[in-house]
């Protein structure tokens, strides 16, 4: 049966209006959100995560993105890392992404604050979330909402033949002075297509499989003090700013590992000035 022009029309109409009755809409409640529990049930069963999370986890983004396929996040620990008390998993999630789960992002009390800023792709209108696990296994999430879409379809920048011939470039620095025992910023950046397998090439018309970084163990004088587990929700060319505590002289270490199993290295020499160690005024 052939359907004239006009049906045609009206059934696409009909269709996009059923499918934005149901989109993600920046009033509606977070906490129920259909992906959202689903997701949380397989990750957390019956754990309670308290979403009254701000005096352990902030997240930050913008409420409209630039660009949907490069959106940058800020997630803020807001207490130091130490033995007795931190943060030693943090979980991002994106709602409407094709996959939701981004990844986690594990800390140590080496790492001095478990806060973490990258790029991700956003997808669809969507509640953006981070799970905060301490080492005494209570959850404690932080949301926003972020307006953006086809991040995940976006073409890349490159065509992917020269993408993959120049990934796995790393430039791994500590930013600013360094003072041992104090925390210290330090920024990973690695070259890498990242690809979601979802963009189409616009020569060949083909999509490209998906090839991102899966994995980023960061280590000082031999510690772990960063690790992520991640997809291809952070975007191409993976940029990474987080923390490690330099308490003598010492080696910052990055080793990163893609889905086609290669794996990218990159150090640099850390030699901090003589310090104390600061702590927070609750003795944490």
């Amino acid at each position: 049966m052939i359907i004239g022009k006009r049906d045609a029309l009206i059934a696409v109409i009909a269709t996009l209006a059923f499918n934005g009755a149901y989109a993600t809409q920046p009033d509606d409640d977070p906490n129920k959100n259909a992906r959202w529990l689903d997701f949380k049930e397989g990750a957390f069963k019956d754990r309670p995560v308290d979403t009254h999370g701000d005096a352990v986890i902030k997240l930050q983004a913008p409420a409209r993105a630039a660009d949907a396929a490069v959106v940058p996040i800020a997630i803020t620990a807001q207490f130091p890392q130490t033995p007795a008390h931190y943060i030693k998993r943090v979980y991002l999630f994106i709602d409407e992404n094709p996959e939701p789960y981004a990844g986690s992002f594990d800390f140590t009390p080496d790492s001095g604050l478990a806060s973490i800023e990258t790029r991700v792709r956003v997808e669809d209108y969507t509640f953006m979330r981070v799970i905060a696990e301490t080492n005494d296994g209570h959850l404690y999430s932080a949301v926003r909402f972020v307006k953006a879409s086809g991040g995940c379809s976006a073409p890349a920048g490159k065509d992917d033949a020269t993408a993959e011939v120049t990934a796995g470039q790393v430039r791994l620095q500590a930013e600013g002075p360094s003072v041992a025992g104090r925390p210290q910023l330090a920024q990973l950046m690695v070259r890498h297509p990242n690809r979601t397998g979802m963009a189409m090439n616009q020569v060949t018309r083909n999509y490209a499989s998906a090839y991102f970084i899966r994995k980023v163990a960061v280590t000082y004088a031999d510690k772990p003090v960063m690790t992520a587990n991640v997809n291809f929700s952070i975007s191409e060319n993976p940029n990474f700013r987080f923390y490690f505590v330099p308490r003598a002289n010492g080696e910052l270490k990055a080793h990163v590992e893609d889905t086609k199993n290669k794996q990218f290295e990159g150090a640099v020499a850390v030699s901090p000035q003589p310090g104390v160690q600061q702590t927070s005024s609750n003795g944490l």
